[in-house]
């Protein structure tokens, strides 16, 4: 195969706690080894919490709302049209800092499992449960 057509009926939704997480681009989906693409929704409160990929860097870019986004123990509020990048094995979180849902694009590489993606939870060790 030397590429793949993905129309947004081929985007396969998870419903979260925090929101919602279309896959876009991963192993299952495109066969991929470099790249996984999401988009990813953030409800108004929510949030992934802490976390962190061992293996992937990761870009996540705001496409609509504002974010609270945290990068190891610094934080920045992102708009529409900011982003970050994100080394691997570095601790981070999102959270949604807006009345109205947050919708980004999210982007890591190389894939890593299954599906393209490992998220480490950090949420509830120091210092990342006393931070927010």
């Amino acid at each position: 195969m030397n590429g793949k057509f993905i129309t947004a009926a081929d985007i396969n939704r998870e419903q979260l706690d925090w929101g919602e997480l279309g896959w876009i681009c991963h192993p299952p989906m495109t066969g991929s080894t470099d790249i996984t693409v999401m988009e990813v929704t953030l409800k108004p409160g929510g949030g992934h919490n802490f976390h962190k990929h061992p293996d992937q860097e990761e870009t996540i870019y705001v496409m609509s709302g504002q974010i609270e986004q945290w990068l190891e123990q610094e934080r920045q509020m992102l708009n529409p049209g900011d982003s970050i990048f994100i080394d691997a094995n570095i601790v981070h979180a999102s959270f949604n800092a807006g009345s109205t849902p947050a919708k980004l694009l999210v982007l890591l590489g190389p894939c890593v499992g299954e599906v393209g993606y490992e998220a480490v939870d950090m949420s509830g060790e120091a210092p990342w449960n006393s931070l927010r």
